[in-house]
């Protein structure tokens, strides 16, 4: 099991950030950042009324004028490092969404990451177990699916992406956020088809109580693929298995991976999830079915 450690590690390092040592650079209070910064940009969400802030990482290695993209969205913990102490940008994202962002510009797509709560009041986050309080301004059913509309009209509008290639992504509560973008009655899309929404989506460890609105399973207008460990401390993945079943039952291409002895946050790049074995093992096994899940879905 050491072996398998070491070679989790080693994914994370120098696959799944996607950049070699020598260019990581210093990021502040979080930390070294895993490769070159990404930019900072701003757009509107679909909710008509919220600036979002957003994080652009570009394709890297030889690509075509026009890639597909990758929209990415936080989870409770909001996009920062937990020792941002303060200083919301670029340079302290959290690990996991540096690693993932730079993996997306490995392939050769260009990767956004949406922070929804930062622009709303709330860039630190919240903590565990604090669902029941935190405002209904950040609902991952009502208000963040506009955030990620926003966000796929907004690259729309770059003419270094293609339109009709456009990806989802998330983790935790923006997990859950991704189920209810992909519902065929989302707020926020008018006409829900992989051509005019998000071509595929990705919903890692999400919540699937989804304030009740889907306890009939949801039907999604695109594939969609859910990952879960079973040793998850925050959220049921039970649940998200159940939920899973009955979008099936109803028509949606929707299926489920349960990752036996793997935590919430099992991807997490740090030693402090990468030294479990049931964390490394479904970080390797994950990087790799979503990698050619997304080829399949994006590239031509």
């Amino acid at each position: 099991m050491k072996a398998l450690r070491h070679r989790a590690a080693i994914w994370c390092v120098a696959l799944f950030a996607g950049v070699a040592i020598p260019a990581v650079r210093m990021a502040g209070a979080a930390g070294p950042s895993l490769g070159p910064l990404p930019e900072r940009v701003t757009f509107a969400s679909a909710d008509g009324r919220t600036t979002l802030v957003g994080y652009v990482f570009k394709p890297e290695g030889p690509h075509p004028a026009r890639t597909p993209a990758v929209v990415m969205m936080h989870g409770r913990a909001g996009a920062y490092s937990s020792a941002a102490k303060g200083r919301y940008d670029a340079s302290t994202l959290s690990r996991r969404h540096q690693a993932w962002g730079h993996h997306w510009a490995e392939q050769g797509y260009l990767a956004v990451l949406v922070d929804g709560f930062g622009p709303r009041g709330y860039p630190q986050g919240f903590p565990r177990f604090s669902y029941d309080t935190r405002p209904d301004t950040l609902n991952e059913v009502t208000v963040r699916p506009l955030d990620a509309y926003g966000a796929l009209a907004w690259l729309r509008t770059r003419d270094d992406v293609v339109a009709d290639r456009i990806a989802l992504q998330g983790w935790s509560n923006g997990g859950s956020a991704v189920l209810a973008t992909m519902s065929a009655s989302a707020p926020g899309i008018t006409s829900p088809t992989p051509a005019t929404g998000f071509r595929a989506a990705l919903a890692f460890y999400p919540a699937c109580g989804l304030k009740g609105q889907f306890d009939n399973g949801l039907v999604s207008y695109a594939p969609v693929r859910v990952f879960h460990g079973s040793a998850d401390e925050e959220v049921s993945p039970r649940r998200c298995a159940e939920l899973v079943d009955r979008s099936r039952d109803r028509g949606g291409d929707i299926q489920f991976q349960l990752y036996r002895g793997a935590t919430h946050n099992f991807d997490d790049p740090s030693p402090a999830h990468q030294d479990d074995d049931a964390n490394a093992a479904a970080t390797a096994d994950v990087i790799r079915r979503v990698t050619a899940f997304f080829a399949k879905a994006l590239k031509p």
